[in-house]
């Protein structure tokens, strides 16, 4: 066919307007449906959808009008408008322009909603104490989410900046007929995974567009989940009746993930902080230690023992010096009686007085030799016992029985913790040393 002449796609709209404009039956017309899809600009102008079971028509309500209305609009909410229908030419669609509505009821969707809500309300389903926590570390997150849209790509995204795990996707329609038994069959089939937590959901849309989540088939098959759910369905606003049932809710599908999976960052920050804090402490308990084996090696030492031995047996010398000299001293001053006696008495009766002081210097002897050798054996005994607790406490003698001492740089090791892989180490045998380098350190 020849092209005889032609008309621009704008002469064709508004040629397409011009028919709509005079056609009576369009315009003036009162028009019942469900708002949805309510969108409310900064312009004060308000543009929604006009559904019924069929059918929708996009509608727009100007400011002026919407300054007319005794009630405010809202979604899912049954209204029959007054307007006429319209040509927008820039993008050859039409529209529904109201000038004015009367509100006709809430909405079989919403009423069928609002009743689900109070039956699964009263079972328990939304209560707060049903609720599971999350693990802290999950190897394994379950998404239930369409393959190809944007949930599964913040998903992946959000989980690649936190902590290490594996994402397993049970692909499901999250839109559209058939949708609700899809994810509830998605939700029991991540199940089989052993998956540490599940997250369904999608990205926004319209309240049709998230209606599979409000119906009763997911919430029950979040409620049977193994795992803990995290519901992030649409965007903040939107609230559905599997952001009630879920242990956790989500604002959008990467705050989900975010949930999920701690912060690698700050916690390896954490485990810095405790590294830290450990090493100090160990330190401070070394110190410690050290301490007192110092002071425990002071009190052992063969040295000092030796010199209290010492300190015993000078006493015991200087103890028999004294009697040996009080002994010599009563002796002497016995005889120098004896002999101004001997000049004052006659013989006969001097020789027996000497005869008597000699008997009693006999006893006297005896008495102080007596009092002497116990002295020296008492001290002996101390001597003695001083001795055995030099040799128990005497590091050399337990290694004489058989044992070892592990040394390393001259300090005493007493833990394995102490000693670390190729270190050197010595090792005090009763006849030698034994140097020696550690292969592994095996802790209890």
């Amino acid at each position: 066919m020849a092209v005889t002449s032609a008309i621009s796609v704008s002469d064709l709209n508004e040629r397409a307007k011009a028919v709509l404009g005079s056609d009576r039956s369009l315009n003036d017309v009162w028009v019942s449906g469900e708002i949805s899809n309510l969108t409310k600009h900064t312009s004060g102008h308000y543009y929604f959808t006009l559904k019924d079971q069929r059918s929708e028509v996009r509608c727009t309500l100007f400011r002026g009008a919407r300054n007319s209305l005794s009630f405010e609009p809202a979604e899912s909410m049954k209204v029959t408008a007054f307007g006429s229908v319209d040509m927008y030419v820039v993008k050859g669609s039409y529209q529904f322009n109201v000038s004015t509505m009367r509100r006709s009821g809430t909405g079989e969707m919403y009423l069928a909603l609002e009743e689900l809500k109070k039956k699964l309300n009263a079972e328990g389903l939304f209560e707060t104490s049903r609720k599971r926590g999350l693990p802290g570390y999950p190897r394994i997150i379950g998404v239930v989410t369409s393959p190809t849209g944007v949930a599964i790509h913040d998903i992946l995204k959000a989980a690649s900046k936190r902590f290490p795990a594996d994402i397993l996707l049970a692909p499901v329609l999250v839109q559209g007929e058939g949708a609700a038994a899809s994810i509830a069959k998605g939700i029991e089939l991540i199940n089989t995974q052993n998956v540490d937590v599940v997250i369904v959901g999608r990205g926004g849309g319209s309240s049709e567009d998230l209606w599979a989540f409000n119906e009763e088939i997911v919430a029950r098959a979040i409620m049977s989940s193994k795992a803990p759910v995290i519901s992030a369905v649409g965007h903040e606003v939107d609230v559905t009746i599997a952001d009630l049932v879920a242990d956790v809710r989500a604002p959008t599908p990467s705050a989900a993930a975010e949930i999920a999976l701690p912060d690698i960052s700050s916690e390896m920050r954490n485990l810095e902080n405790k590294m830290i804090r450990a090493y100090g402490s160990l330190s401070s308990c070394i110190s410690a230690m050290r301490s007192s084996f110092s002071i425990l090696d002071s009190k052992l030492s063969v040295k000092r023992a030796k010199e209290k031995v010492d300190v015993n047996i000078n006493a015991v010398n200087e103890l028999s010096r004294r009697s040996s000299f009080s002994v010599r001293s009563s002796l002497n001053g016995k005889n120098g009686v004896f002999l101004i006696i001997d000049a004052k008495l006659s013989p006969k009766r001097a020789e027996g007085s000497v005869n008597q002081y000699m008997m009693n210097l006999d006893d006297l002897s005896v008495t102080a030799d007596s009092s002497l050798l116990r002295n020296i054996s008492d001290k002996r005994k101390d001597m003695n016992s001083a001795e055995q607790r030099m040799n128990s406490i005497d590091p050399m003698k337990v290694l004489e029985r058989g044992y070892s001492c592990v040394e390393a740089d001259g300090r005493a090791l007493v833990s394995a913790s102490q000693i670390s892989e190729n270190s050197n180490i010595e090792i005090r045998m009763r006849d030698g040393k034994v140097k020696a380098k550690v292969n592994e350190v095996i802790m209890k």
